[in-house]
């Protein structure tokens, strides 16, 4: 599949702001972060603003913008629309929990409750997400139950990173969770190698024969092309990306986006503050191009069966 940056951006940019919203609201709710207004509204703006950036950055790839708000109406069978529906719905709220903590700087109580359901619906969301792709049965890469499993662990590792950030950049002190930020980078490079290991041995089940019904008849090939040069689906459905090339970009994956944002992350827990503020600085830095480069693999390895009526052999 063509790599869509503005798709890989709204995967990247919403999931770290949804794994943020998650850690905000829940170590506030149990009193172990400040209802510091301050704090808050620096949280919160950045998690909103990810979100928005990355919603918005999903509307550029549709070939016509002003209508995505159709996509809302089939929520009874597309988890596009799903998504599109907890999105929303989250703002409402995170606005609220929002008001609380920075106008009045409470986030005990109601503000409590209403941030946890912002959590809540911010982890929706982001599964609804990764089913966009995992119920996709004409692309086996995507048709994996693991998908959006490692959505929501990259988005609650990516937010962990950035909640981890602000925690020492307003001087606070919390080194058990600069052990739960690393914990949860390494179970998503966990379900990602599973994940790699799973795609590459599986079998290719579909052929051209399938694809056009004369499999019973024998071995099916393509006699000649369907077309003179490449169409939209071509393009769009067949871009490919070489193996040796691939196993490069994965290992630069694991290196960006998981070894060493979990080194930093287990750097923040030495006695210089200084050096715990650069390292959890660093750690967001090194992980937005790991994921970044994580997601651009992840339609870049995908293969289309509409391919098979363009010469692929199996699929």
């Amino acid at each position: 599949m063509h790599p869509a940056y503005s798709v890989i951006l709204f995967t990247t940019a919403s999931g770290a702001g949804y794994g943020l919203l998650v850690w905000l609201a829940v170590l506030s709710a149990f009193g172990v972060i400040p209802a510091d207004r301050w704090l808050g509204f620096t949280g919160l703006a950045l998690s909103l603003g990810l979100i928005s950036v990355g919603l918005l950055a999903s509307t550029f790839h549709l070939g016509h913008p002003e209508r995505a708000w159709r996509a809302f109406s089939q929520w009874r069978s597309s988890w596009l629309s799903r998504e599109g529906v907890a999105a929303v719905a989250t703002y409402v709220p995170a606005g609220l929990f929002g008001i609380g903590w920075v106008f009045l700087e409470r986030t005990d109580g109601i503000f409590a409750l209403l941030g946890l359901l912002a959590a809540a619906l911010a982890i929706v969301t982001v599964y609804c997400t990764g089913m966009i792709y995992a119920s996709l049965r004409t692309i086996r890469q995507w048709n994996q139950p693991l998908v959006p499993w490692i959505y929501i662990v990259l988005a609650l590792a990516t937010g962990a990173m950035l909640m981890l950030a602000l925690i020492h950049v307003y001087g606070m002190k919390s080194p058990w969770f600069s052990l739960v930020t690393a914990v949860l980078i390494g179970l998503a490079l966990f379900l990602k190698q599973r994940y790699w290991a799973t795609i590459d041995c599986e079998k290719k089940t579909w052929t051209i024969g399938d694809a056009t019904g004369l499999g019973k008849h024998g071995q099916v090939r393509v006699l000649d092309p369907p077309h003179t040069q490449a169409n939209f689906v071509m393009r769009e459905m067949g871009y490919t990306v070489a193996r040796n090339h691939a196993e490069k970009l994965r290992g630069y994956v694991r290196l960006l986006a998981f070894l060493m944002p979990g080194a930093l992350s287990l750097i923040t827990l030495a006695p210089s503050t200084l050096l715990a503020t650069l390292a959890a600085i660093l750690a967001v830095a090194v992980a937005g191009v790991g994921v970044s480069v994580e997601r651009w693999l992840f339609f870049a390895e995908a293969e289309h069966v509409s391919m098979l009526y363009y010469g692929r052999p199996a699929a």
